[in-house]
């Protein structure tokens, strides 16, 4: 199963033996094996490339769950003797600041060396539902105060107020602080529409009765960044987060939207690594917690009750 995964990653029977540390030779004798005894071809190969046949693509995602549960199971047995391992998947948004992340991976892996970490960035939504789905451990996602991460457990860290970030040549560069309807003339670089962490700032300016004008939406703060310095537009980002970017000037918007960062991970499913995790970040899980949290230590030390549970 390792190597038809490995070969349908890779589209590669080379590439597949590199990866699994094994000769080709070998690789090719066992997946020949494994389509005799399903009595179908899981693999269509020509001199040019290697793709699945429709046998091995319905093979494919069962192969990847049996792998899945022996790595959990074999994570199991080991933490019950004390021992963390297998694999811990983190989701972020790029703009994640209640937490310093390198910082907290250096002391989980200096505690938990056996443990494989994998990073994945994304849109808060994607995020959520990437946990929801199992396919994330843990996920640290920014939302608009007035909205909650459903289906998962998950703890607020902290709210944060956003900040124009312009350009130092910029017409604004020499304000202290701004207020939406100043900046409602603006043009905008933004994250896509519908997005959460666009949403906030939709709010912001419908709230006021404002409209403005987003001509860029892009996918990375990063980027978003790099518009504003070439002056193709201004943009909102945490207060939190800017002092990561070199070159923009930040101005104080008075009537500043603002936005909850959250940790959340798998209601039904947690493994050793995510609970080890979770511990290092302060937050100690137990197997029957309730599906819902408060913060783990906001920056104004208040417990804010997060997608809590009606009570009875």
């Amino acid at each position: 199963m390792r190597y038809v995964v490995a070969i349908a990653e890779t589209n590669s029977f080379t590439k597949a033996a590199e990866r699994c540390l094994v000769a080709q030779s070998a690789l090719s004798h066992q997946i020949s094996r494994l389509e005799r005894e399903l009595g179908a071809k899981l693999f269509e190969r020509t001199s040019r490339r290697v793709r699945l046949t429709p046998a091995g693509a319905s093979f494919l995602p069962a192969a990847r769950e049996c792998l899945e549960a022996a790595e959990r199971a074999a994570a199991n047995a080991a933490a019950a003797v004390g021992e963390v391992r297998g694999r811990l998947t983190v989701g972020l948004i790029p703009t994640v600041a209640a937490v310093d992340i390198p910082g907290a991976l250096r002391d989980f892996r200096r505690r938990y060396p056996h443990v494989r970490i994998g990073l994945s960035m994304g849109a808060s939504d994607d995020l959520v539902e990437q946990v929801r789905e199992g396919v994330l451990e843990v996920a640290f996602l920014g939302l608009p105060t007035t909205a909650r991460p459903h289906g998962v457990n998950a703890r607020e860290l902290a709210r944060d107020r956003l900040v124009a970030v312009v350009a130092p040549n910029h017409p604004l560069a020499e304000e202290s602080a701004v207020d939406l309807y100043r900046l409602s003339s603006e043009v905008f670089v933004d994250l896509p529409a519908g997005t959460a962490g666009r949403i906030q700032s939709d709010q912001a300016f419908s709230a006021a009765g404002l409209t403005r004008d987003v001509t860029f939406e892009v996918s990375s703060a990063d980027y978003m960044t790099r518009l504003v310095l070439e002056g193709l537009g201004i943009a909102l980002l945490p207060s939190t987060y800017v002092p990561q970017l070199t070159g923009v000037t930040t101005i104080e918007v008075t009537d500043a939207p603002t936005r909850a960062e959250h940790v959340i991970w798998n209601r039904a499913v947690r493994t050793p690594a995510a609970d080890a995790f979770l511990s290092i970040l302060g937050i100690p899980v137990t197997p029957g917690e309730p599906s819902s949290g408060t913060t783990a230590g906001g920056r104004d030390g208040r417990s804010t009750p997060v997608d809590a549970p009606p009570r009875p």
